[in-house]
């Protein structure tokens, strides 16, 4: 079978689907029920609900995905659980990407969208269901063709039985089995029997078709009457336009038009190429209304964070005690550290710049081109813009080459620019919007800058007696269409995640002051984790030191393993060191350390080796890795998460930056915000701890305390704290 993963409207769906023999879908209506249907090629209202799975007459499986693949292994992961409750073999099964529709909402977010790590945690039953589902109608379908009870007929590896004589495949049914009604709550498989969850070695169901090049992303996308645009915006955030030139750009071959957006955001440049259409940008000249921007420097910026740092904080982010207070109890211990720290703004920067396609369908509707990730921000967005109904917008997902949550931003601002691109042009042709690496990297929406500052006390008993902490961070969330979710109290809680919720017991107090810019930020891989799991986690060395305790035993002095939560935090922190040797002698030149953080409900423990060349740099040698997601449903996957974040997390303490001056972002391409290099990757060993709980997210739990158990590492090596990032702005060079 083909492991090409595919996606098309639910009308195409439906209509695709007739084979000779007829077919099976089954899913959930409106009010999450199981329900199922023969195929008929009249559409929507003829069937009722959202498909999840489809069988036909061959006795092919299509599972339809709801979560987008941006690498994370979602259309391996979700096919995993449909066809383990079915029990077809991993061959009979293909994938295809749901349609935009309000029923393939995220569970999470109460709308269609992947993010959070919640793909596998918020579908794991769902999907599980649907499959159990289907199997039990097909086993019904055929006792009954066959008189016999169903308790009579086996179903392994798709093929049906009963007795010795009684043999079909599943597709032999589906048309019988269709005519049923689902039960309300299918009968799940028992763990001990899992045949593919928590396989090692099962084939990614995305791996052939992007090995040998077959897979489509939206970059691959070309449709018929199609012209190409790029958009040339104002450098300053906040900019708009007022007036612009095109200079030499209709002397460019291939050249279409150019048009002001209409919300004057920027000029569109249309042409038949993407590469004519960024030749004829380069020729226009604009005039802009900087008068309401952001003409700050990093430096400016900087100095504002610190006095923002040093003031009374606006809010209490933990209810529990006077920040004040526990400061002074922490500066008054006879031990106590302190440590002032400084994140820059960071670019997503994935490896296929931001692009989409809009053409226009019969009737006076679009189709969406895209590799999506936030349909339901998306699909109203475009129907608002373009003045069509919603129900004639249609999009259509492919894979998208990485995102890290640049693509799900609550503005849609690539949607939205390709929008006003196609309605500027007349709406007649397709667009396609292509970003270059330079417009992403000064495009905007970055993971924030953050200041923070801890005053840490050590008691007599060697531990922490207070803990005083302040942060300052423009909020993600504030303003936006999901500050209801995020934001309590004046807190956005982004802001604060991973330290006010932490599962060490220690007495804590912690203030928030908002940075106010209109530099538009986003939630980056992990979110606040990507900054908290470092304070903290190099806080907790610190405070080990100082109370002249073994780092990982003083971490655990400070967990209570009677509680599950924390058990379990602690568990990953023992295995890791476990497995990596921790506690022998280091000799000179090599440094150890150590750091475990919870986030999105997974508990990740890293130790970290490292050498010092000759020449002072820094060689980064081995990461031992402990997880505990609960079911691991495709533990390769889980490996390979792992991998991809710690070295997304290397890659971003390390050397990456986004700095600004007078306003205007200083880093263009990859040679001025460098990317995690092949030398840079240290051996990865991963250890997925055995557990029967529910699965929680792997895409963005590895990377928190990538960082600090890097840092420490260097300070165990050297004696140097680093507190501020990127580390090669604290001095730090690698080999």
């Amino acid at each position: 079978m083909s492991s090409t993963t595919k996606s098309m409207s639910r009308r195409q769906f439906l209509k695709t689907s007739a084979v000779v023999g007829g077919s099976m879908v089954i899913g959930f209506n409106v009010s999450g029920s199981l329900a199922a249907s023969t195929d008929t090629s009249s559409g929507d209202a003829a069937i009722g609900f959202n498909p999840f799975v489809k069988i036909d007459a061959d006795g092919t499986v299509t599972v339809v995905v709801k979560h987008f693949e941006m690498g994370q292994g979602t259309s391996t992961g979700l096919t995993t659980l449909v066809a383990e409750e079915l029990d077809v073999a991993w061959n009979q099964v293909e994938v295809e990407f749901a349609p935009s529709h309000e029923n393939y909402k995220n569970l999470a977010f109460g709308g269609q969208g992947t993010g959070g790590s919640t793909a596998i945690a918020n579908s794991f039953m769902q999907y599980r269901q649907a499959g159990a589902a289907a199997r039990d109608m097909l086993i019904r379908a055929a006792a009954a063709q066959w008189n016999v009870e169903p308790s009579a007929v086996k179903l392994v590896d798709g093929q049906l039985s009963s007795g010795g004589n009684k043999k079909a495949q599943i597709g032999d049914f589906v048309q019988q089995a269709a005519k049923l009604t689902p039960v309300a709550e299918p009968a799940l498989k028992d763990a001990a029997n899992f045949k593919l969850i928590g396989k090692n070695k099962l084939a990614r169901k995305d791996s052939f078709a992007k090995t040998t090049g077959t897979a489509m992303f939206a970059m691959d996308v070309k449709v018929p009457n199609m012209v190409y645009v790029t958009v040339l915006r104002s450098p300053l955030f906040g900019g708009t336009l007022t007036s612009f030139d095109l200079g030499a750009a209709d002397k460019v071959n291939g050249f279409v038009d150019a048009k002001a957006l209409p919300d004057q955001s920027g000029v569109a440049v249309y042409a038949e190429s993407t590469w004519a259409s960024i030749k004829a940008r380069r020729e226009v000249s604009a005039v802009w209304d900087n008068s309401a921007a952001d003409g700050r420097g990093s430096a400016e910026m900087l100095s504002e964070y610190t006095d923002k740092l040093n003031a009374d904080p606006a809010y209490d982010a933990t209810g529990r005690g006077n920040l004040a207070d526990t400061e002074a109890a922490a500066k008054a211990a006879t031990k106590s550290v302190s440590a002032d720290f400084h994140f820059p703004l960071l670019a997503h920067a994935p490896m296929e710049p931001l692009n989409c396609v809009i053409e226009p369908t019969e009737g006076g509707g679009v189709r969406l081109h895209d590799g999506c990730q936030f349909q339901m921000i998306t699909h109203p967005t475009l129907a608002a813009i373009i003045q069509i109904p919603p129900e004639k917008v249609e999009i259509k997902t492919y894979y998208a080459g990485g995102s890290f949550g640049r693509r799900a931003n609550g503005a849609s601002d690539y949607h939205v620019q390709a929008a006003l691109a196609y309605v500027a042009l007349g709406k007649t042709k397709a667009v396609k919007l292509v970003w270059t690496r330079e417009d992403d990297l000064a495009g905007g929406f970055y993971r924030p800058m953050f200041a923070q500052r801890a005053h840490i006390g050590i008691g007599d008993d060697g531990k922490i007696s207070a803990w005083g902490h302040r942060s300052v961070a423009q909020s993600i969330f504030k303003g936006g269409p999901m500050e209801g979710m995020a934001v309590h109290n004046g807190v956005d809680h982004f802001s604060v995640e991973g330290i006010v919720d932490t599962p060490y017991q220690i007495p804590m107090a912690l203030g928030l002051t908002d940075y106010e810019s209109p530099m538009p930020v986003l939630w980056w891989r992990s979110v606040g984790h990507s900054q908290s799991g470092y304070t903290m986690e190099v806080l907790m060395d610190m405070a080990a030191e100082a109370a002249g305790k073994d780092p990982v035993e003083f971490r655990l002095a400070h967990l209570d393993e009677s509680d599950e939560d924390q058990a379990r935090f602690a568990g990953v922190l023992k295995l890791a060191a476990e497995k990596s040797g921790w506690g022998g002698k280091q000799v000179d030149g090599k440094g150890r350390g150590v750091a475990v953080h919870k986030s999105f409900n997974t508990y990740v423990a890293e130790v970290m080796d490292v050498s010092v060349t000759a020449e002072g740099a820094i060689s980064i040698d081995k990461v031992t890795c402990a997880v505990d997601c609960g079911i691991a449903v495709n533990p390769d996957v889980v490996r390979a998460q792992m991998e991809g974040g710690i070295g997304y997390g290397l890659g971003a303490v390390m050397r990456n930056k986004i700095t600004m001056k007078e306003g205007i972002v200083e880093q263009s391409n990859f040679p001025t915000y460098e990317p995690l290099r092949i030398s840079d990757m240290p051996e990865v060993e991963v250890h997925i701890v055995q557990s029967d709980k529910a699965p929680t997210g792997v895409g963005e739990p590895a990377l928190p305390p990538a960082g600090p158990a890097l840092a420490n590492a260097i300070y165990a090596a050297t004696g140097k704290r680093i507190t501020k990032l990127p580390m090669t702005d604290s001095g730090i060079t690698f080999a």
